[in-house]
């Protein structure tokens, strides 16, 4: 059927019109949810945001009452279990530190102040005036290698012994002091070698001279069967002196076979001045090493004798040991504490020895000369 045109019209005015209410009725559905959730919402989380942002105020408030700062601002270090942390740590650190003192202070406590009388550089000399000071010991100076443990005191005779043998030989030192001695008995006493005072320069007057009993003794004691050695005391002052010393040694040991050595004695004269009193150390030195020289030169072995003052402050030793060997002069003492190389040891100047009368000097000597 066809319509006519009103009928057409109204048609289409009427479809315009239902689409239009279709629209508004879907915006209407979508409202309505949209309030519908709104409220659901408000209904659901409204009371917990509120304690939620009402908790963080609050937290953020306390941390700003405490620190002083702003509530919008909270730093690490306003939290207390931060503060906890770095109070621990500085307390660690400060105990650390008071125990690294305390065992630093333990350790500087315990360790022993090094001086002079303990640090092994020095040694102790008594000076003529009876004073005392304290010398270096010189690195460059071969050094005494003996045990003493190994020494032994046998009814005043020292014994030295090495691997379980007696390896030392007691023998004394003897001048016309002694007077006349009878050899033998000496011989039968134990003593295996003696040292003679051959001769002597003046300490004034500068004069040679030939000890009174030199030729009894060291024929006596030679024929006794004793080993020989035989002493000098030098008042040199010049190398020429010495040298002539030596020659006069060389001279009066002529016939006589010896096999201990030949030794310079150049001691200071107690209570009086000597003329070799006024050589410097340097020349002391050089006019003893001509005397030593000459000697040595002849075949002899040449020995210089002193005390341990007169070894380290009159002459240098770096000059003597090594080329020459020490007889050492220490009494009183159960050992030496010279420290440097020696061979022989003058230990006591009141000894007693069958076939001498009176007091005689006593010595060891470490070395066997006579095997030499």
């Amino acid at each position: 059927m066809k319509l006519n045109d009103y009928d057409e019209g109204t048609g289409g005015r009427f479809a315009s019109g239902a689409a239009a209410l279709a629209v508004l009725l879907i915006v209407s559905v979508i409202i309505i949810v949209l309030v519908a959730n709104k409220d659901y919402l408000k209904r659901k989380f409204g009371s917990d945001s509120s304690s939620v942002t009402t908790s963080v105020s609050e937290t953020s408030a306390q941390a700003s009452s405490s620190t002083g700062a702003s509530n919008s601002e909270v730093f690490v270090s306003d939290l207390s279990f931060y503060k906890d942390y770095e109070d621990r740590s500085s307390s660690s650190a400060s105990d650390s530190s008071a125990s690294d003192t305390s065992a630093t202070t333990s350790t500087t406590a315990s360790a022993p102040e090094l001086t002079e009388e303990n640090d092994g550089k020095h040694t102790l000399i008594t000076n003529l005036d009876g004073t005392t000071e304290w010398a270096v010991i010189s690195p460059h100076i071969p050094k005494c290698e003996y045990d003493y443990t190994n020494l032994f005191d046998q009814n005043g005779r020292l014994k030295y012994f090495e691997n379980d043998k007696c390896t030392s030989y007691f023998g004394i030192d003897v001048s016309k002091d002694n007077n006349y001695i009878d050899y033998n008995k000496v011989k039968k006493d134990g003593v295996s070698f003696v040292m003679i005072r051959l001769g002597a320069r003046g300490y004034q007057t500068g004069q040679l001279s030939i000890d009174d009993y030199f030729r009894d003794n060291i024929k006596r004691a030679t024929d006794a069967g004793l080993d020989v050695g035989v002493y000098f005391m030098s008042q040199a002052v010049t190398e020429d002196e010495a040298r002539q010393e030596a020659q006069c040694v060389i001279d009066n040991l002529l016939g006589y076979s010896i096999s201990y050595p030949v030794a310079l004695v150049m001691q200071p004269v107690k209570n009086d001045t000597a003329r070799s009193d006024a050589l410097s150390k340097k020349d002391r030195t050089t006019v003893i090493r001509a005397f030593l020289k000459a000697i040595k030169d002849k075949g002899y072995v040449p020995i210089v004798y002193g005390d341990k003052r007169w070894l380290f402050q009159d002459i240098d030793l770096s000059k003597i040991v090594g080329d020459f060997d020490i007889w050492l002069s220490q009494t009183g003492v159960d050992y030496p504490d010279y420290p440097y190389k020696y061979a022989m040891w003058q230990y006591n100047f009141k000894g007693s020895v069958d076939g001498v009368s009176g007091d005689v000097n006593f010595n060891i000597s470490f070395v066997d000369y006579a095997l030499k």
